[in-house]
Formats: structure tokens, sequence, C-alpha cells
């Protein structure tokens, strides 16, 4: 299995409000950049999107490190909240139900195809990758923004 790097990020102007993503692959010594960008949305789709497009530019099973700054993903894949969610009809714990989980079901299905560790990285500090997924994202928001 090839083992790739994923870098993910996402970006909101208001929440909700104008909103971009931005990923970056790294495969050896290969570098690609995807970002993209939504009217109206929430940081947290943002965030959901950025790993959904990471995993969707994969062309066969791989070992992947995604690392996020949103503690909402890491926590829910490392914990297990997700599948918790799942069993549960997509209704969280407080019989609430589970926001994002049009994502969330796309994640769970895309991962299933791959062998994942999801890493937290602090955002904004010294990740140049996800540095770069942060700019990415931004300039995504901005370009429907008008800035």
């Amino acid at each position: 299995m090839k083992r790739v790097e994923i870098y993910t990020d996402g970006a909101c102007s208001g929440n909700p409000g104008p909103g971009g993503y931005g990923v970056v692959l790294k495969y050896g010594e290969h570098i690609k950049e995807l970002s993209g960008a939504c009217e109206n949305t929430t940081n947290n789709r943002m965030e959901l999107l950025a790993v959904i497009k990471g995993l969707e530019a994969l062309k066969r099973p791989c070992e992947v490190v995604l690392y996020s700054d949103s503690k909402y993903i890491v926590d829910a894949m490392n914990k297990g909240w997700v599948k918790g969610w799942q069993a549960r009809g997509w209704m969280r714990s407080n019989k609430q139900p589970a926001k994002n989980s049009d994502l969330w079901k796309k994640i769970l299905e895309l991962s299933s195809q791959h062998k994942i560790e999801w890493i937290w990285v602090k955002g904004h500090a010294d990740n140049k990758w996800n540095n770069r997924c942060d700019r990415l994202a931004v300039e995504a928001t901005n370009s429907i923004k008008g800035d």
C-alpha cells in the first residue's frame, strides 16, 4: 500500500457564510493541492469537505496519515463518536441529531477503503502544510466573497 499524507483545513467568513477548504496531498516528493468554496456554509462543513476532497483524490487504497486542526473531526474519528452517531441512526448521545451527517456518511464510506491515522495539529502554528491548507481555504473563501 502506498503511504500518503493528507493535510486539510476549512475556513468560513461568518458562520454560516461563505467558506472554503484547502487540501495538500503528499506522496514521496509529489505534492498536490486542492481547494474550493461554498457560498453559504459553516466552518465545520468546510473542515469535513476538505477531508472528503482529500480522500476522493486517492485512486487506490492507501495508508493515509491525515492531519487536521479540527478537534471535531480528529476526536470524532479517533474516539469513535461518528460510529456511535451512526449506530444511533445519526443521533448524538443527548438525543439531538448529529450535525453534518451527510458529510460524515461520505467520510465513513471513503475512509473504509484506506488505513487512516487521524492526527490533530495546532492550527495557525508551525506546521508548514497546515498553514498552506489554511491559505488555500481562505483564498477560496475570498474568491466568492469578492475580496
